[in-house]
């Protein structure tokens, strides 16, 4: 049970800054919205969780072993090139060096650089089709460690409740520390990057 929680709560990181930023730049987000977010993340969760099981149950341990911690360092990289890329995004344009206008590019490429580009309608409400775009957006690192980790023995059910849970307390977490998180020059999604690596290393290898 303690494993599941674990990776709950790491995987609930993103989740806690990206509501930081929300409440920082003056967004709201209701509980409907809030629970479509916790809830998109922990049925990710729960799916790919289910499906390593079986793979799981086909291959060899020692090759599960590898590939999980193979994918999950991949994924925990990834997100901390993210915040690099975020803070010095940032940095140049708060020098004035760098004008972003992304009106003609994807939502996915926006959500890479700014969580609060999920408000599409700039309404200060995070609505939930906005909250399902925001979620399925950042519900990578959910899949990545639900494959990662399904020949670690963890309940799938009981991580995705787990999931669930850390999603809302996430939420209202960073409407509660949102200006502070949000007034720091750099982007802090790399601590959920580390995790996952430490994570991983510790379940694998501890």
């Amino acid at each position: 049970m303690a494993d599941e929680l674990i990776l709950a709560v790491i995987i609930s990181a993103d989740i806690f800054l990206a509501s930081a930023a929300y409440c920082g730049s003056g967004i709201r987000i209701p509980p409907l919205s809030a629970a479509v977010i916790s809830l998109v993340g922990a049925g990710v969760l729960f799916i790919t969780l289910s499906l390593s099981a079986l793979i799981s149950g086909i291959i060899s341990p020692e090759i599960c072993s590898a590939a999980a911690f193979i994918l999950i360092s991949i994924t925990g990289i990834s997100a901390i090139f993210r915040s690099a890329v975020r803070t010095v995004v940032r940095t140049l344009s708060e020098k004035g060096d760098l004008s972003l206008k992304m009106g003609s590019q994807g939502l996915i490429l926006k959500l890479y650089l700014d969580d609060t580009a999920a408000d599409t309608d700039h309404s200060k409400v995070l609505s939930a089709p906005e909250a399902a775009a925001l979620a399925a957006a950042s519900s990578f690192d959910c899949a990545a460690a639900g494959l990662s980790c399904g020949a670690l023995g963890l309940v799938p059910w009981r991580a995705g409740l787990f999931a669930f849970a850390a999603g809302l307390s996430a939420i209202a977490l960073g409407n509660l520390a949102g200006r502070r998180i949000s007034a720091l020059p750099a982007d802090l999604s790399w601590i959920g990057g580390v995790l996952l690596i430490v994570f991983a290393a510790w379940q694998i290898f501890g």
